[in-house]
């Protein structure tokens, strides 16, 4: 949070030239994420951007965890129709109306935030198009840390990932551990605790991140760092509602969402460090060092996530592939 702080402080741009004090535009924000995630860290950096640039003419109201009653599942529908004019989703769920957006959470091809970066950059244009078919307008990404696994025991090897009942974030992670010998389940972030106490599921695949701010350790006591992969999210404004804005407020919101997506790539070089240090005072155990050979075996289970990608998506996937990999 020092780092969101920083910013908030430091940046000392110029306000564009609006005279109202009072709001002109009133906007509903979804996420389904936490309040302290480095999302929702996000959304308050470029709602707090927007009101200085736009000097207060636009003024957000942020609904985290889902409390607006939209799961990201939902969130394109929702923006599309309008029933909300702007929201920030995670993607990985939208893999069913275009498998692009199963891109960023491919099994172990980007693993680090630069290289979670150049391939969305990649990407971009093929993000604006798709947004754009559904009646929005991509305004920023942003990345999730490296996924790992979640539960009551280290699963650092196959004996230990056999028939675990595991959530799942999307349909490459449900391919990849159902390969695996796993017992993968795919929810949305709102039913993962909730199945937690219950028993329904007994790990969960997720971000030191999501966990932490979840207090996954509740219910769970060890964290296992495979690197599984960095997804993103997206946050995505209704395109009347976008075109209903003024030259002067576009170039505010577009300036707002660049400051909000600098900032959270660059929290998310020094988040791990700090979820584990959380995570440790919290009584987890941070499972690191794991064997080539268990890595190895999650990479090959992996590999149908990847094929079933590369053939949905043919020569525009292939193209983003090898672009990537140059």
């Amino acid at each position: 949070m020092n780092g969101f702080r920083k910013i908030l402080a430091g940046l000392a741009l110029a306000a564009l030239p609006f005279g109202a004090s009072a709001a002109e535009v009133k906007w509903d924000m979804a996420n389904e994420y936490n309040d302290t995630s480095i999302h929702a860290e996000g959304d308050r950096l470029f709602s707090s951007k927007l009101s200085e640039l736009t000097g207060g003419a636009i003024e957000i109201t942020h609904h985290f965890g889902g409390s607006i009653g939209f799961k990201s599942k939902d969130q394109l529908d929702a923006v599309a129709d309008g029933a909300l004019p702007i929201a920030n989703t995670y993607v990985g769920p939208l893999g069913g109306i275009d498998p692009m957006f199963l891109l960023p959470s491919l099994p172990f091809l980007a693993k680090t935030p630069s290289e979670a970066r150049k391939l969305m950059e990649i990407a971009r244009a093929d993000y604006e198009a798709i947004f754009a078919d559904n009646n929005q307008k991509l305004l920023w990404a942003s990345p999730w840390p490296p996924s790992g696994i979640w539960a009551k025991k280290p699963v650092d090897s196959g004996t230990a990932i056999t028939n675990l009942k595991i959530r799942t974030y999307d349909a490459n992670g449900t391919i990849t551990l159902q390969q695996a010998g796993a017992a993968p389940i795919q929810l949305s972030w709102a039913d993962v605790v909730p199945q937690l106490s219950t028993g329904g599921i007994e790990a969960v695949l997720t971000s030191a991140e999501g966990g932490t701010n979840a207090k996954f350790w509740e219910h769970l006591s060890h964290f296992t760092e495979v690197n599984y992969a960095m997804p993103l999210n997206m946050a995505h404004i209704n395109l009347d509602t976008w075109n209903g804005l003024s030259g002067e407020q576009q170039a505010a919101v577009l300036a707002a969402a660049k400051m909000a997506e600098d900032y959270v790539w660059e929290a998310v070089e020094s988040r791990v460090a700090q979820n584990y240090a959380d995570m440790q005072d919290a009584g987890m155990t941070v499972v690191t060092g794991v064997g080539d050979d268990y890595l190895a075996t999650l990479n090959d289970a992996g590999a149908k996530a990847r094929d079933e990608w590369l053939a949905k998506t043919g020569d525009k996937g292939a193209a983003i592939i090898k672009a990537f990999n140059n």
